[in-house]
């Protein structure tokens, strides 16, 4: 699915705000080839903007961008540039928990229910002892990213978020398997606000980002439309690999799992902090004590590969907001980030006192991941192995596949195969006790799909015969999947609607009510 840009976009030059330190000498891999290894990705990638930080012995040793804020435009990319952090935003939030403890004013054990006392789940004893560490290590009970259909993007408010959620079915037994769950973090945040008497994003400005000088970094995403030199939000359409320009996310109902959009300076901060026991510019800004807290394992995610690459790794863990893991022996504490247009990461090696981030701005790339290794290895003293060419390998031949799968689809779509029963009588309203409702109705050879909680969200069903039908929407993040129908003695049962797995994996029953 990448198309090359445009000569234009191809022969632009990076925009570099470079902090180099006297007494940090950058790898061989940094000094001379970085410049040549990330503009050729902007171009293999069909990536718009990247930014890159390097936090090495207490100092930002690297600061830089490349290419530009928006595609086709020549505005470019530097140190400061703000792009969407998405879950780098989580570790913030385990942080400020952990600042609360660290006052006294409650332990992490303690049960939400102290805090918020009219939450609600199905299940009456996890209700009661669901504590302040479960929500923020996703040891709930939820499949990764259960629910977040009905959240993302959606007109909830936080409230009527952690209402649907208390409806959720949990796929797995409390506490025994790790499921990535965004929702437990804005039940987090609400028991910030209610232990602190402020709201969630007011204690991140005050406690973390103006102690910081992060002064660029902003809580929410409604912020961001006001804000300058904001990187514009990109994605790949899925049916003809044309790079788009997507809306920004307002997801500011999921805040505390995703909302912060900050820049590679800013993020430096936060890293210079974290690597030196909390402490910036002199002054302890984060208790030492409050970090290891934020650092404990609390959940297993599950073991690493111990031959990828040739690398050493062997478990992969979870704290509250970081994941826990090992690379070639050393200990690695990171996280990544995905919202609507793009993906990040975030990486510490506290025993080299070394911290990366990486900020791109479309969400449909890998090479996030690679650069971030290929800084990483040069620091280590390990072989350069050019991830970046090997991920868009491996990713290239996944977009072609599936996009040939929906090109057959739209050619059986467009031979008008029979339906079961006549489109008319599948069109109606349809209702989940956990989302709410849909709405469907006859719409040329298709039909036409609207949300109750999604009020810009439009969904389209093209049939591929029988009770089959291809479901696409007006925004790509939502992907383009094969969905069901079941009919009986004429009338349509129900209707099954699938997402894109970026999005949600779980599928939405949803019944026929009129």
């Amino acid at each position: 699915m990448r198309q090359l840009f445009t000569l234009a976009l191809a022969l632009l030059f990076c925009y570099a705000n470079i902090a180099a330190q006297p007494g940090s000498p950058l790898p061989a891999f940094l000094r001379d080839s970085l410049d040549t290894y990330v503009t050729r990705a902007l171009t293999q990638w069909n990536i718009p903007g990247v930014a890159v930080g390097v936090v090495k012995d207490g100092k930002l040793v690297l600061a830089k961008g490349y290419g530009v804020l928006e595609t086709g435009k020549p505005e470019k990319v530097d140190a400061n540039t703000l792009f969407a952090i998405g879950s780098n935003t989580k570790a913030f939030t385990g942080t400020l928990l952990a600042l609360l403890e660290n006052d006294g004013l409650c332990k992490l054990e303690e049960p939400v229910v102290k805090f918020l006392p009219h939450f609600n789940l199905q299940d009456d004893w996890v209700e009661q002892h669901l504590n302040l560490q479960d929500v923020v290590s996703h040891r709930i009970g939820m499949e990764t990213f259960q629910g977040d259909f009905m959240y993302w993007t959606s007109d909830l408010t936080q409230e009527q978020v952690i209402e649907k959620f208390g409806k959720l079915t949990p796929v797995y037994p409390f506490r025994t398997t790790w499921g990535y769950c965004n929702a437990g973090f804005l039940i987090a945040g609400q028991c910030i606000e209610r232990i602190s008497g402020k709201p969630w994003e007011d204690n991140l400005r005050q406690r973390i980002f103006q102690p910081l000088k992060m002064n660029r970094t902003l809580a929410l995403s409604a912020e961001i439309d006001q804000a300058t030199n904001a990187a514009k939000a990109h994605t790949i359409d899925p049916e003809t690999g044309e790079l788009l320009k997507t809306p920004y996310g307002k997801i500011d109902n999921l805040a505390p799992a995703a909302s912060i959009f900050s820049s590679v300076e800013d993020m430096g901060h936060w890293l210079i902090a974290q690597l030196d026991s909390g402490r910036y510019e002199g002054q302890t800004v984060l208790p030492y004590k409050v970090l290891r807290r934020t650092r404990q394992p609390l959940s297993i995610e599950g073991r690493r590969s111990t031959t990828s690459y040739g690398i050493r790794r062997h478990y992969a863990l979870y704290g509250m907001g970081w994941e826990l893991s090992d690379y070639d022996g050393w200990e690695e504490i990171s996280h990544t980030g995905g919202v609507n247009g793009f993906v990040t990461s975030v990486t510490m090696y506290p025993e080299q006192n070394l911290g990366v981030v990486v900020l791109t701005n479309t969400d449909a790339n890998a090479f996030f991941v690679a650069l971030k290794r290929e800084i990483v290895d040069a620091y280590l003293g390990l072989p350069y192995r050019n991830y970046s060419a090997t991920y868009l390998e491996g990713q290239n031949a996944q977009f072609k596949e599936e996009m040939e799968n929906i090109h057959r689809m739209r050619d059986t779509i467009a031979q008008h195969p029979k339906t079961t029963l006549i489109l008319e009588k599948y069109a109606g309203h349809y209702e989940n006790e956990a989302y709410g409702s849909i709405d469907m109705v006859k719409d040329g050879d298709g039909l036409k799909l609207t949300f109750q909680h999604h009020s810009k969200l439009i969904g389209r069903l093209g049939p591929l015969g029988g009770d089959r039908f291809l479901l696409s929407f007006n925004d790509p993040l939502f992907g383009v999947k094969t969905v069901h129908f079941t009919t009986e003695n004429g009338r349509v049962k129900t209707f099954t609607l699938a997402l894109a797995d970026f999005l949600e994996i779980t599928t939405y029953e949803f019944v026929r009510k009129g």
